[in-house]
């Protein structure tokens, strides 16, 4: 479909690819990869007829259509949401009005017999069935289904477009390039504001209904269940494979392999080459071999290896100190913004050291819970409480704007590191794509995705042991994932993760809080865990067929319950209904689990109290300490209530763990 031949770009003389040439054919789906400034984005504008190449061609037949989805684009905001998606159809609003002037034309013609009457007949009955085929009636019914499939719902469709946030106007513009149906599609970094649920009807679309794709990705689950061809860009050249982007990963390993083994021969060759040269270079006999040593030497075709991180960076990130057994206690907690009820009885629990996943859709309230355990929002109902000595570490969206523009990238980073880690802040920067000279640059001439690299450094490098961070990873590639979430692995404290990159959270959160509807579900198990549940409740994306109900209630446990929480989960999975027996024990586990509750309760409350108590006591041990406070008697007396009371309620806090750990053995 479309022919790329020799195709070379440079940017102030300096060649970011050369010699390029492949073929896009019908039905591909191709992932293109490469490290960041590779060109990849060049490389789709050039596919996309919006930048013109140094050199080469890029031929595309004359009906085929094109269509590109850009990381950033100015979208407009004067029409509804169906009104916007109708626009994709202005082809068939097009066709309809020729077909209807065709038509008025037959009508008032009277020259029944003339070959020209009968031309427009004929012109009129192809076009009509031509507009019968592109689905020219039933439009509105495939802008629904994809509107739903990218997460809209009914009540959006006559929402002005200037009411939704910049990652929803960029869902109804993709939403209108995939109902053009183009012949090749170009998506620029599409998932970056999906949720789970629409990359997975995306993935589903691009799969079976889509003809020709190109796309841009750091979501690798994403690239693996789309594409089945991967075109890597390094070295200013492109390597074509013919799978998917997990065995590209291997091949790649084995060709970098044998690259390395014939540059290695190749230096030995050169040098070889070389000692002659200089050894016998003043001999007059030995001339003729010397100038012909020399002139192979030139004709050598220099071998590239593929430029790779090598490093072996493993960073390590140490909590501040022990915060309480349970740094967040939800009870009952609700939000509303007037009559929008943004979630409601919200009961949750979080665990010194557990990493969480908060999933679901825009909107359905995540970074509004965030925000209430920060204390940003005060006004929800309910009970909020925060366990002892609880410091937290926030990554938000505009985390990036906070910056100081005036530092360059290695003093901000310096400014926060301490101990052993400033003598790896070189490193550190160069796995985050600031090696070399990047790390002297001004913080005010970074682009947004670099800002947002730097911002999530500062936050790990800060003497934190509650971790909340909220889409970390949209301007991450592959390797800095990677280094990012060994680093939260191996994170002692706890995490809270709000993100939609399945991969990233594979493997890191062990409990998945799923928000929608206004309430806020637990699932405990992993995120390929929560995804399988999912798919027995309802399969909208078409990839699961629903289960019947027996084959539903047989696999529950098998979903949700992992090897190490078979116990502690079956409080919160009811067995089977019909069975007498499973009915009592779901009973006793629901009177065993309000038991847990009151004593997790009563274990923050003497964790708040101690916090508050020691407090009291190094305030006035401070005044005992100023010669004034040292003559004054009622300060000790003080100061000894203070111990006696901290002394009881440290025994207090004891009994009442002791008991919470014995009740989640008998759980």
């Amino acid at each position: 479909m479309i022919s790329v031949e020799g195709l070379k770009v440079e940017f102030n003389a300096t060649p970011l690819f050369e010699d390029v040439s492949y073929v896009i054919n019908k039905k591909d789906r191709i992932a293109l990869v490469g490290k960041n400034g590779a060109g990849k984005s060049t490389m789709l504008k050039i596919l996309a007829g919006l930048q013109q190449p140094t050199e080469g061609v890029v031929a595309v037949p004359r009906d085929c259509t094109i269509g590109y989805l850009p990381q950033v684009m100015v979208l407009s905001d004067s029409r509804t949401v169906m009104q916007e998606a109708e626009l994709a159809f202005e082809h068939i609003f097009e066709m309809q009005a020729d077909i209807d002037r065709m038509n008025r034309e037959l009508a008032e013609r009277t020259d029944y017999e003339s070959e020209d009457y009968q031309k427009l007949i004929d012109r009129f009955t192809h076009e009509n069935e031509r507009f019968l085929m592109m689905g020219g009636t039933n439009y509105h019914a495939e802008i629904e289904r994809t509107l739903q499939g990218l997460g809209f719902s009914r009540t959006d469709f006559d929402r002005p477009t200037s009411e939704f946030s910049g990652g929803w106007r960029m869902r109804i513009e993709l939403a209108k390039l995939l109902l053009r149906r183009p012949d090749v599609l170009l998506l620029d970094e599409p998932t970056n504001h999906l949720d789970i649920e629409s990359i997975q009807w995306l993935e589903n679309f691009l799969a079976t209904r889509a003809n020709a794709v190109v796309l841009v990705s750091h979501d690798r689950a994403f690239l693996n269940n789309v594409t089945t061809r991967t075109i890597e860009i390094s070295c200013g050249h492109i390597y074509d494979y013919k799978v998917k982007y997990d065995e590209f990963v291997t091949l790649r390993r084995e060709r970098r392999e044998q690259q390395l083994r014939a540059y290695e021969n190749q230096q030995k060759q050169i040098e070889d080459t070389e000692a002659f040269i200089e050894r016998f270079r003043y001999k007059a006999t030995k001339a003729v071999q010397v100038q012909s040593r020399i002139k192979q030497l030139e004709k050598i075709e220099r071998i590239e290896v593929d430029e790779e991180d090598n490093s072996t960076l493993r960073l390590k990130f140490t909590c501040s100190s022990r915060s309480g057994n349970y740094p967040v206690i939800c009870e009952d907690v609700a939000k509303a913004y007037g009559d929008h009820v943004v979630f409601h009885d919200v009961n949750l629990t979080i665990n010194r050291g557990e990493k969480v996943a908060f999933v679901g859709k825009n909107g359905e309230g995540k970074s509004t819970l965030v925000k209430c355990i920060m204390g940003e929002i005060t006004d929800y109902t309910g009970r909020l409480t925060l366990g002892h000595n609880v410091q937290i570490g926030y990554f938000a969206q505009n985390q990036a704007q906070l910056l100081d523009e005036n530092l360059t990238v290695f003093d901000t980073i310096d400014r926060v590191a301490v101990g052993d880690i400033r003598l790896k802040i070189r490193d550190i920067l160069g796995a985050f794509m600031f090696g070399g000279e990047a790390s002297d640059k001004k913080v005010k001439v970074l682009s947004g995705g670099e800002r947002t690299r730097l911002a999530m450094i500062k936050l790990l490098l800060e003497p934190v042991n509650f971790l909340i961070l909220d889409e970390p990873t949209n301007h991450l590639d592959m390797r800095s994932k990677d280094v990012l979430k060994e680093a939260i692995r191996d994170f002692d404290g706890t995490v809270i993760i709000v993100s939609h990159d399945r991969d990233f959270l594979d493997g890191l959160a062990t409990k998945v809080y799923e928000f929608g509807g206004g309430v806020v579900k637990e699932h405990l198990g992993g995120i390929y865990d929560f995804i399988r549940s999912k798919s027995l409740t309802s399969a909208p994306t078409g990839l699961t067929p629903d289960p019947s109900p027996k084959e539903r209630g047989g696999r529950l446990d098998s979903l949700f319950v992992s090897d190490d929480n078979k116990k502690k989960n079956t409080a919160t999975t009811p067995l089977s209904s019909g069975e007498g027996s499973g009915v009592r024990l779901w009973q006793e586990q629901k009177e065993l689990n309000k038991r847990l509750k009151k004593l997790e309760r009563r274990v923050a409350d003497c964790e708040a109290e101690i916090e508050q108590t020691e407090s009291a006591i190094a305030i006035l041990e401070e005044k005992m300490a100023t010669p004034e406070g040292a003559s004054d008697m009622s300060l000790y007396e003080q100061h000894r209530k203070l111990k006696e009371q901290l002394d009881h309620v440290m025994d207090e806090w004891e009994t009442a763990s002791t008991e919470l750990e014995e009740a989640q053995k008998g759980a």
